[in-house]
């Protein structure tokens, strides 16, 4: 059992609802009392099921003004392609600004999923941590406050400068599947994002310099009072999370998940994702990310139209039991 308390969160989850139902949603998570909540930052749903995939930015700007307690994040956005990294620290401070203090900057070396569409290609996975660790230095320096001149290895920057720099500074997180990317967050990074409740993913993060400093999982979760409904659910809408993430950061369309996770069942997902309204279930599937050190744990539910039951059912039993773990 853990001895560090855990902060639970709520996702906004953009591949699957509009950008108006997502501002209502993180609205009616603060008032259920989450601690925290993290936005995708997606071009693309992974299943065309999923339907949907509007501008995290702007949507984190509208949550900003309907919400005045609840923690915003990216969870993740990819500073290398589809973004120049001096306009993602220009987004990081605006909404820095707007929120009140309110934002987190999380940051990936991406999907092809979502980085292709402007045509530039999809580099290897080492080249990929190349240019997340030089855009991660660019943004550091123009939320400093500096002006700006790099000519690097991957980025150009012309004498920029932030103009509405933030007092409160913006945390920066960085996420991590392996060693490199451990020592890019450690050395950067104010927080470290992973989506597997690894302690080797913590411990390296530390390792690196990260000691005492965040650390933010996520999981998700499919509540339905009918599990079989939750089953299908899950199955239809998420069963690309099974793939791992060296197979979906490569991956290009929807389609290509699709054909990847034919043989993929229902009761696949249901081994990894918890499905139905059992507390004890749910709470036994946060319980690796506890277990590993993380000190934040994302929840998201899957099904755009099944948010509201799923955050008044958090609000009554879930969010209890996981703070008594």
């Amino acid at each position: 059992m853990a001895s560090h308390t855990v902060q639970f969160g709520y996702t906004m989850m953009t591949e699957q609802s509009g950008p108006r139902a997502l501002v209502e949603d993180v609205v009616a998570a603060e008032q259920a009392g989450f601690d925290f909540s993290v936005t995708s930052d997606h071009y693309f749903p992974w299943l065309a099921s999923q339907g949907h995939a509007p501008y995290a930015w702007s949507v984190l700007g509208a949550a900003a003004q309907a919400t005045s307690r609840i923690p915003l994040m990216t969870y993740v956005t990819c500073p290398t392609t589809r973004y120049h990294p001096a306009v993602v620290a220009q987004k990081a401070a605006t909404l820095q600004l707007l929120s009140e203090g309110r934002f987190r900057l999380g940051l990936g070396s991406g999907e092809n999923l979502n980085e292709h569409v402007v045509g530039e290609g999809w580099p290897d996975a080492r080249v990929r941590l190349e240019k997340l660790e030089e855009a991660v230095e660019i943004i550091k320096a123009l939320l400093g406050g500096g002006t700006v001149t790099h000519h690097g290895a991957h980025f150009d920057v012309d004498n920029a400068k932030l103009w509405d720099v933030p007092d409160v500074a913006v945390p920066l997180g960085v996420a991590v599947s392996g060693d490199r990317s451990c020592e890019i967050a450690g050395r950067l990074a104010d927080l470290v994002i992973a989506t597997e409740p690894k302690a080797e993913l913590v411990t390296g993060f530390e390792r690196h310099g990260g000691g005492g400093k965040p650390s933010v999982g996520q999981l998700p979760v499919c509540y339905d009072t009918d599990r079989d409904a939750a089953v299908k659910r899950a199955h239809d809408q998420f069963r690309w999370s099974v793939g791992g993430w060296k197979v979906n950061s490569e991956l290009p369309n929807p389609a290509a998940f699709d054909q990847a996770t034919q043989y993929v069942g229902p009761e696949d997902i249901a081994a990894s994702v918890p499905c139905g309204d059992d507390v004890g279930q749910f709470v036994e599937a946060v319980r690796p990310f506890v277990d590993a050190g993380f000190t934040e744990v994302a929840l998201v539910q899957i099904g755009g139209g099944h948010q509201r039951p799923f955050i008044d059912w958090a609000q009554e039993k879930l969010l209890p039991a996981l703070r008594a773990m």
